[in-house]
């Protein structure tokens, strides 16, 4: 803000001239201070200071030299200050009320400061003039009267003219040429200001005069704009302003006043005369008056004619109005030829700018001027037209415009019929039935809806269909339609509610408002899916009860009726979840406090607790936010909240999804801060308090009680933070608990000298810090990058903690890990170092024995500690590689195996992202290092890159030369000679004997499987070598070589140094790394390779574009034009790789072409366009096809990167048409490379395909849109169809198959037609149909499905009987001469999917529908022959069976009593006698179409016995439903078929309904599927045993286990001569013989719903048998089983739960129930989510049992899986003390708390398992934590022990138990010893499971002391655990 060095001028003032009196001296040495002052706002308040003394002085004050002095000092002050400053606006409102009398004094300092400013003539200070110039017309009075308007045009004039010069010199410095456009849009909206002063202060017309000097820089002005306007280098919105000053400047200039609409229409129109034109005119805007005017200078002269001229109140007449229409027409002809995103962002914003002139100008319009803007006219037609074509549109800024376009649009026809009713008008009443006709994943529709509803109302929308609102609210599952739907649905609910407050008194009202829009909510809440749910809350709650705050005690009457019933389950929220999300809202919302639920009984603890460790994910997180989240951020956090959130944090942190952790983690914070700031609020109040007050407040909480209770719950909380840190513990706990102390750290670091409530650093010591350092060692990145940005806010504590010895260990670990083999560990070590650099002891504990010493740097104590570390830790890091490169060159496989050189890159490149490179004291140190670092890249990348630039690098090892193997080899290495030129495409290859020679040059090659090679080194220490291990380590070395140069580039400084050489990297260095990306870009063959040299890359060309020097500038231009001349070239010896498409050569051109400043003209992405779409597509048939090859796949990597966005649509088109003629070429590797271009560009148009289904309208768009968008391909796409149906129809049988009709089919499956489609639209969808019909006569026959799906879109709905009358009509009769049958079954295809559609429509019920299905069936009938033996072709057959069933299917649902549905299921019963089901299938299985003829008429069988079973037919009397009541078929006529296909949709029918009957959904339809299922059990029975088709038999098992065993039990022995035992034996045996996991999951729950049947009712079953079915269900929980099996373990323990598991007898026996049990525990752990959720249910069944026996009030049920593990331990124990087994189950447990692991065992597996698998992850399940079980065990036993005071002296098993715990723990303690040195890092997974088995053994013995008695105790006490 400083006054800018004006102290002197005021001191030397003040020197200099007298005081007269007081004020005056006030007035100076008020200045004198001001400048003496450095805080701008005190020097604000100081000037406003100033003009109160001034207004005191007298009269003549006016003449004393110190007051002129102190008006220039103030007037130099105004002009020196930037436009931004706050001072200068300060002093302008300052100075706007000085005194009359000392205004001309003013007036002649400011004249003097103005002129020497205008005397400017450096271009780059122009900008201060012009902005200083703008300043004094902005609200400055004096400014106003300063300006000399002449000497300021001139100067405007001028500087017009200068920067457009300097421009051109600059041009392609992008920084420069960037400043300098800014410049002249300054000086361009600066001379506007002045043009209009102009016209105000100069009176008359004098100026007009054509030789005034006025008048000529007017010209001069007009010309210069009309240039700029011209001139398409400027940027867009430079142009755009000079569209306006060319429009206000013509205006000025041009009498009469009345022609000037007429000129700017010709202008538009291009239909100038240069007769009619004044000569001024055409000398200076001469370019404009051209015929074919640009079509952007057209788009900007609209926008000023809109902007410029006079709309309102008529004054321009009858030619404004004829303008306001030729701007329409000229915009919307524009809008089909405008594409680029920026034009067509323009082009819609001045659409809406159109509309708001319109709406003014309607005003006071001639009545001709309301017929034209009419709704029903044809330019709101059109308008309308570009409204549905663009409201889809990719560009938020379109779709926002095209928002504002409709709305306004409404207003316009609103005012044309003023005076008639506005809800019933005919225009309005059209667009609501279109609208509302309109799919709902159309997001245009949602807020043209919303306009709508403020012009009619909400109710009368509603009349139209009452169930809107529930249609909205079910849109809500899609993230991408909510927020429209939610704003939709908000402007219909608000609008509702008005209408209802006017039209009735009372509040009557409100229930019929709740009924539409608060009911459904809740039904929706309690039952809706997961995303659903979370969507509605987060958009529509919030919204809901802000316009309506007391529904809110409605919803909450309502869900708390039935929250105890309705707990929810994983899938739903039920009403509690529903409770807990609309407390939370309204709590977050301010309507209601926590406290006020409390005490009301809204909300009880349990409840919360409940919701807290809920199985829904979102009910746990609704419950948390409505602890945490309140309205005001002060309020106090009760002692209730701090409990339930370490109840909360006891079960929650190791969630598995990332989402959750996510929110855990920002609720929490939202708590924290709340505890900081009321915490701030608590402590100020202690302090003003008064004894009085406290004594009278005494009964309230006391501040400083408060605070101490928030300074234990944040210790506590840490406490619980830090103990869940524990070994094994599991990455989504260790992420969660990193993140909550970040965010405690955070929040909680304040400035000093605050009181402060709690501090992180007094929670820590030595051990906290070496558990988050051991964090390092995890294999998760990110639980790394939590560790260090916590130990980095805690470094000063951290340190002084850690001894040197372990800082010393530390370091070596880090070294050493930076050499390791498996990958991850490089990226600990660099973490490890990158926390050990900022130790400032580092040098002399660590370095000291590793480099010798520089005491020169010790002294130097500018230099920073970080800075010295870093600089030594990389110099022993590259002394290190250096050493290791020079090794690697003599043998790479020793080098693979032992020493990988890309960690200790990885680990430098680490430390150099740490510096800050802008303030380093040790240049010239850097500068030599930086030298070494990239020479030190250059080596190691030589010697790998013979790997990865190999044309097979994944399988290929480079032998020693020395090796004895090599002569063995050579001739392998001669057949896989690389063949990576491109000669290789055009000849064969060809060997001979001088190839030895060559492969010997190469570092040679050969072929790796699995081979191992046996190496022996310098040490002849042996090393296992496999190619993975070789090729990993070549490509990550190649990818820290690219990574650490893109980092080295950055170092080039950025600023324009007067000195090159200050950065710390040299202009030729930059441009050899550049050389060298080049070179691997374009050379690599390995992915991996090339992908991360490309990131490095990236960094490099980003850094060029911005970077001073000209010719690095210019370099990313001459590489591309390079790259594509070699492309062009195809020369037989490039070395571009041609096949892996085309490897790096895309990232090549991908990265240069990102680097291109985001707002520039894209200069390069539109050569580069332009070039590779001609050689993709050749005009005449080229030498070579591999440029063709490269250009498609560099094309593919353009349109996939997002990064060149709307940049790159432009080219979709043309992209699309390269694509479909490529896939036409002989040539396999152009159509390879088509198919994949083709492929992106579909995701590019339509947008990534998020669901499965195929025919999902989410990735699809109407027609219209797509091409309006795309216009050229509208008659490409016609002119291929017609190309390809052409050969279809050619009458000559011979086979033609045009390949591009796939890809045609493909595009235009995706489009739709929109009931939008208006009668204004060229591109009519109308002329493609007849071909997609011609399409379905392709012999393809996946050709004729696509064909059948493609025309389902280009039909409109009420088209669809019309059409397929007309298809039907076209099949043969059984008579025709001629039967193809090809084209029947295409036809047939296209019947079926359009009908599908039509059926499944919504516009079901209309009269319309109902005649037009009867005229379907009509005609089904007369074809009826295609269905039965006549048509020979079984496919075809099978086709017209699928259309009868999806008939009967939908015929079925609305049978109405008439005869002609009678008469059509008789035909279908026809069908069925004629079929060969009936009388035997005299075909084989291989007879082409069998099967989906045997499926199609099955289907058909089963929809007739389901129709005809239902009461309609069977309780008519009418004969023929006598007839038809009597089935040819029967369901076991079926199960007896010999094709399984026939018995599976059988077996699957029968299984429906039975789920059907059993979930009762079948009642009201009375019994018709009942009677089908008579007396079945016995033919399943008999099918069970004889079934052999694994799939029919699952299905046959699962019926067996639906139906009730009382019906299929007594069967067993008629049908198939079994008793019930053997049944059980039988159903057992099954589980052990079969393979099928299915079937082994249905029987296990067969024969458990067995085994529970014949228990309860007392029928013996053998010890053996349950043996084996207690042994199989123990099988089935183990942690390696797949999910079915799991899942069926958990179902079958759920239905034993209440008669086995938690009876008061111990019906099975101790050791089998508690086998149980710990399935039930095991299960609790699994990895699978899914499982954990089913196997909580079992605890569910036990608490709800508990709940209803015991009566208690609250008992968890629904919870996850950490709290039911709780909750199953403590219901053990309580089962134990209920059975009396305490003695006998105590040491069962202590058996599971020790665990059965066998230590020597497993320490040599996982010795072995370290050193095979690479990338190896140590433990399998990631989720589940031995010692979170062992403690919550643990936690259990000791409580009953205390609880029952057990104690079991002499007990057996227990000093058996104890004997194994002591040797475990001696075992134990020998292992750690021999481990290495920190061997957290070094042997993580050993070190690992030994500290958990430590842990394990020490609790198991300390509960064993407790339950011995004393003097044993002595004997055996362990010492050392």
């Amino acid at each position: 803000f400083n006054l800018l060095g004006k102290k002197k001028g005021v001191q030397t003032l003040l020197t200099n001239v007298g005081f007269s009196k007081a004020e005056e001296q006030n007035l100076a040495s008020l200045l004198l201070h001001c400048a003496q002052l450095n805080n701008g706002i005190q020097q604000i308040q100081c000037i406003k200071k100033i003009m109160p003394l001034v207004e005191k002085m007298g009269q003549n004050s006016a003449c004393d030299p110190m007051v002129k002095a102190c008006l220039d000092i103030l007037g130099q002050t105004y002009f020196s200050l930037g436009a931004k400053n706050p001072l200068k606006k300060v002093l302008a409102s300052s100075l706007n009320g000085l005194p009359e009398r000392f205004m001309t004094l003013a007036v002649q300092s400011f004249v003097c400061c103005l002129r020497e400013e205008l005397k400017t003539t450096d271009v780059y200070l122009y900008r201060k003039v012009l902005d200083n110039l703008a300043s004094c017309m902005e609200d400055f009075s004096l400014g106003t009267m300063t300006l000399n308007i002449l000497s300021s045009v001139l100067f405007l004039q001028k500087s017009l003219l200068d920067i457009q010069e300097e421009n051109r010199k600059n041009h392609g410095n992008h920084v420069v040429q960037t400043q300098l456009m800014h410049d002249l849009l300054i000086a361009i909206k600066v001379s506007m200001m002045l043009v209009q002063k102009l016209q105000e202060n100069i009176q008359g017309s004098l100026w007009k005069h054509h030789e005034s000097f006025v008048w000529q820089s007017m010209c001069s002005l007009l010309k210069s704009s009309t240039n700029f306007l011209m001139d398409a280098a400027l940027l867009q919105t430079v142009q755009t302003t000079s569209g306006l000053a060319v429009i206000l400047f013509t205006k000025t200039m041009y009498e009469p006043a009345e022609e000037l609409p007429s000129l700017v229409s010709d202008l538009l129109l291009g239909s100038i005369k240069h007769t009619d034109m004044p000569a001024w005119f055409v000398s200076n805007c001469g370019t404009l008056c051209v015929e074919e005017c640009p079509d952007s200078v057209l788009l900007f002269l609209c926008h000023g004619a809109l902007a410029m001229l006079e709309w309102k109140n008529g004054s321009m007449g009858e030619n404004g109005e004829k303008l306001l229409l030729d701007i329409a027409s000229v915009l919307l002809s524009l809008s089909s030829e405008l594409k680029e995103s920026s034009m067509a962002t323009s082009l819609s914003r001045i659409l809406a700018i159109w509309t708001n002139s319109a709406q003014a100008a309607l005003v006071s319009g001639s009545p001709n001027l309301k017929i034209k803007l009419n709704g029903n006219s044809d330019i709101i037609g059109k308008l309308l037209e570009y409204i549905y074509t663009h409201w889809e549109h990719p560009l938020d800024a379109v779709r926002h415009q095209t928002k504002l376009i409709f709305k306004n649009l409404l207003q316009i026809h609103r005012t044309t019929i003023t005076g008639s009713n506005e809800k019933s008008d005919p225009f309005f009443a059209r667009l609501i039935k279109h609208l509302l006709s309109l799919e709902w994943h159309v997001k245009g529709k949602y807020a043209s809806l919303g306009c709508l509803v403020e012009c009619v109302g909400t109710e009368n929308i509603l009349q139209l269909d009452r169930t809107i609102p529930v249609q909205i609210l079910d849109v809500m599952n899609d993230q991408s339609l909510a927020p429209y739907a939610s704003d939709l649905l908000e402007t219909m609910f608000t609008n509702h509610k008005v209408h209802f407050t006017l039209s009735f008194q009372e509040s009557s009202w409100i229930d019929q408002w709740h009924d539409i829009w608060v009911s459904p909510l809740l039904v929706i809440l309690c039952e809706g899916n997961h995303d659903q749910t979370t969507y509605i809350i987060d958009y529509y709650l919030p919204k809901l009860l802000k316009c309506s705050p007391d529904s809110l005690s409605y919803m909450i009457r309502i869900l708390q009726a039935s929250a105890d019933a309705n707990l929810g389950s994983r899938g739903t929220r039920g009403a509690l979840g529903a409770l807990m999300a609309c407390l939370r809202t309204a709590r977050a919302h301010g309507h209601l406090e926590l406290s006020t639920m409390m005490s009301n009984g809204l909300v009880s603890t349990e409840c919360i607790k409940q919701g807290l460790v809920h199985q829904h994910n979102q009910v746990c997180i609704d419950a948390l936010g409505l602890l945490c989240e309140t309205h005001r951020s002060t309020e106090i956090v009760s002692m209730e909240e701090m409990q339930l959130i370490q109840f909360f944090m006891m079960y929650n942190l190791n969630s598995q999804s990332p989402s959750v952790r996510q929110q855990i983690g920002s609720l929490l914070r939202k708590l924290f801060c709340r505890i900081q700031e009321s915490s701030q609020v608590l402590y100020k109040l202690e302090q003003n308090k008064t004894k009085q007050e406290l004594l009278e407040n005494s009964t309230k909480r006391h501040p400083l009680g408060i605070l101490q209770q928030y300074k234990d719950f944040m210790s506590s909380v840490c406490d619980r933070l830090f103990e869940v840190l524990f070994p094994g513990s599991s990455h989504p706990t260790r992420f969660s608990a990193l993140t909550i102390l970040g965010s405690v750290a955070e929040t909680f670091s304040v400035p000093k000298g605050q009181a402060q409530v709690f501090q992180l650093d007094q929670e820590i010591d030595s051990t906290r810090v070496w558990t988050l350092i051991q964090c390092f060692a995890s294999t998760f990145e990110e639980v790394k990058v939590l560790a260090f940005g916590l130990l980095m806010k805690l470094r000063d504590v951290a340190f002084n903690l850690q001894d040197s010895e372990n800082l010393d260990l530390l370091f070596q670990a880090a070294i050493d890990l930076s050499t390791s083999t498996k990958p991850y560990d490089c990226v600990t070590a660099s973490y490890l170092l990158n926390f050990l650099v900022h130790h400032k002891g580092l040098q002399h504990i660590c370095l000291g024995k590793w480099l010798e010493h520089n005491s020169q740097m010790d002294e130097n104590t500018s230099v920073s500690t970080l800075e010295k570390n870093t600089l030594a830790v990389i110099k022993l890091l590259l002394v290190n590689v250096e050493e290791e490169i020079f090794q690697a060159k003599k043998s790479l496989l020793q080098a693979a195996a032992s020493f990988p050189m890309y960690g200790r890159v990885h680990c430098i490149t680490g430390a150099l992202q740490q510096l800050p490179f802008n303030n380093l004291t040790l240049v010239a140190e850097w500068k030599e290092m930086v030298a070494r670092l990239i020479l030190m890249s250059y080596k190691l990348s030589a010697v790998v890159s013979p790997v990865v630039q190999s044309s097979s690098p994944e399988g290929l090892i480079p032998m020693d030369s020395d090796s004895e193997s090599a002569g063995r080899l050579q001739m392998i290495l001669h057949e896989i000679q690389p063949q990576d030129t491109n000669d290789y495409f055009i000849q064969a290859k060809i060997l001979k004997e001088h190839c030895k020679v060559e492969s010997e040059k190469l570092a040679d090659h050969r072929p790796m499987d699995n081979i191992c090679t046996e190496m022996r080194g310098k040490e002849r220490q042996t090393c296992d070598v496999t190619a993975q291990m070789v090729l990993v380590c070549c490509w990550r070395s190649m990818k820290e070589v690219s990574l650490l140069l893109g980092t080295l580039c950055k170092l080039l400084p950025s600023r324009a140094t007067s000195e090159p050489s200050d950065g710390l990297i040299t202009v030729e260095q930059v441009k050899n790394i550049g050389d060298y990306f080049k070179h691997h870009l374009l050379q690599s063959r390995h992915r991996g390779a090339f992908e991360l040299a490309y990131a490095g890359f990236v960094q490099l060309t980003e850094m060029l574009s911005r970077c001073n020097s000209e010719s690095l500038r210019k370099m990313p231009a001459q590489w591309l034009s390079g790259v594509l001349e070699e492309i062009k070239s195809c020369d037989p010896s490039s070395t571009l790789c041609a096949t892996r498409r085309s490897a790096g050569i895309p990232f090549y051109i991908q990265a240069l072409l990102a680097s291109e400043p985001k707002k520039s003209k894209t200069d390069l992405l539109k050569m580069t366009m332009k070039e590779l779409i001609s050689l993709a597509a050749p005009l005449n048939e080229p030498p070579s096809v591999i440029p063709q090859v490269h250009a498609l796949n560099i094309l593919r990597a353009l349109f996939r990167d997002t990064r060149l966005g709307e940049n790159i649509m432009p080219y979709v088109a043309d992209g699309i048409q390269v694509a479909i003629l490529g896939f036409t070429s002989p040539v396999w590797a152009v159509r390879n490379s088509s198919t994949l271009l083709f492929s992106a560009l579909i995701t590019r148009i339509f947008g990534v395909k998020r669901g499965k289904d195929e025919n999902s309208k989410k990735n699809r768009m109407t027609g219209r849109e797509f091409f309006s968008r795309f216009p050229s391909l509208y008659p490409f796409l016609l002119k291929q169809l017609e190309v390809v149906t052409n050969t279809l129809n050619s009458e000559a049988e011979e086979l033609k198959i045009h390949p591009s009709l796939f890809l045609l089919l493909l595009i235009l499956g995706r489009l739709y037609p929109s009931p939008m489609d208006g009668t204004y639209s060229a591109l009519s969808m109308a002329p493609f149909v007849p071909f997609i019909i011609r399409c379905g006569h392709s012999p393809v026959y996946r050709s004729r499905e696509m064909s059948g799906q493609a025309l389902v879109p280009f039909v409109m709905v009420n088209e669809v009987p019309h059409t397929v009358l007309s298809l039907l009509e076209g099949l043969p009769d059984s008579t025709s001469p001629c039967i193809r049958q090809n084209n029947i079954h295409g036809t047939l295809l296209q019947v079926f999917h359009l009908l599908q559609s039509y059926l499944e429509s919504k516009q079901l019920f209309s009269l319309g529908f109902q005649q037009g299905l009867g005229d379907i069936i009509a005609c089904v009938g007369t074809k009826l022959w295609l269905a039965k033996r006549p048509n020979p072709c079984l496919v075809t057959r099978a086709a017209y069976l699928d259309v009868l069933v999806m008939l009967s299917t939908h015929l079925g649902k609305f049978q109405k009593q008439g005869m002609p549905l009678f008469g059509f299921w008789e035909e279908m019963n026809r069908v069925i006698s004629d079929s060969e089901l009936m009388s035997g299938i005299p075909y084989s299985s291989a007879v082409p179409g069998l099967i989906q003829y045997l499926q199609s008429i099955t289907k058909l069988v089963i929809e007739v016995l389901l129709v005809t079973a239902g009461p309609d037919i069977q309780s008519s009397s009418s004969p023929v439903a006598k007839k038809i009541a009597k089935p040819p078929l029967s369901i076991v006529h079926l199960l007896h078929c010999e094709f399984h296909e026939v018995r599976l949709l059988a077996l699957e029918a029968v299984l429906l309904w039975l789920k059907q009957i059993n979930s009762k959904q079948i009642e009201e339809e009375g019994g018709g599927v009942l009677c089908l299922l008579i007396d079945l059990e016995g033919a399943f029975l008999t099918m069970a045993l004889k079934e052999k088709n694994l799939q029919c038999f699952c299905k046959v098992l699962e019926i067996l286990y639906t139906m009730d065993l009382r019906n299929v039990l007594p069967k067993t022995e008629c049908s198939i001569k079994m008793n019930p035992n053997e049944l059980l034996t039988w159903s057992l045996n099954i589980v052990d013989i079969t393979n099928s996991t299915e079937v082994q999951s249905i029987a296990l729950k067969f024969a458990s719903k067995l085994v529970i049947h014949l228990l309860q009712n007392h029928q013996q079953i053998s010890e053996e048998v349950l043996k084996t079915w207690v042994q199989l269900l123990v099988y089935f929980c183990g942690d390696e089983q797949q999910t079915e099996m799991l899942l069926a373990a958990a179902e079958v323990l759920k239905s034993i739960t209440s008669f086995l598991l938690i009876n008061e007898k111990l019906i099975l026996g101790l050791s089998d129930t508690l086998a149980m049990w710990k399935c039930v525990v095991l299960l609790l752990q699994n990895e699978d989510l899914v499982v954990r959720d089913a196997a909580a249910e079992v605890i569910q069944v036990a608490q709800s049992e508990k709940k209803s026996s015991k009566g208690t009030e609250f008992a968890l049920r629904v919870v996850n899986a950490p709290m039911a593990l709780d909750l199953a331990f403590g219901i053990l124990c309580e089962l134990l003390q209920q059975w009396g087994e305490i003695r006998a189950g105590v040491p069962i447990l202590l058996e599971w708390l020790l665990g059965d692991s066998d230590l020597k065992r497993d320490s040599e597996t996982s010795a072995l398992e370290e050193d095979d698998y690479l990338f190896d992850k140590g433990e399998v399940n990631f989720w589940a934590e031995k010692l979170t079980l062992v403690r919550q065990l643990s936690k259990h036993l000791l409580q009953l022990i205390s609880m029952t005071h057990l104690t079991l002296p002499d007990h057996g098993e227990l000093n058996q138990l104890s004997r194994t715990a002591l040797d475990q723990a001696q075992l134990v303690g020998h292992l750690l010893r021999v481990l290495p040195s920190t061997p957290e890092f070094s042997k993580t997974s050993e070190f690992t499971r030994l500290a958990i088995q430590n842990e394990r053994i020490s609790v198991c013995l300390k509960i064993l002391n407790l339950l011995k008695s004393d003097d044993t105790c002595k004997n055996e006490n362990p010492e050392n655990y």
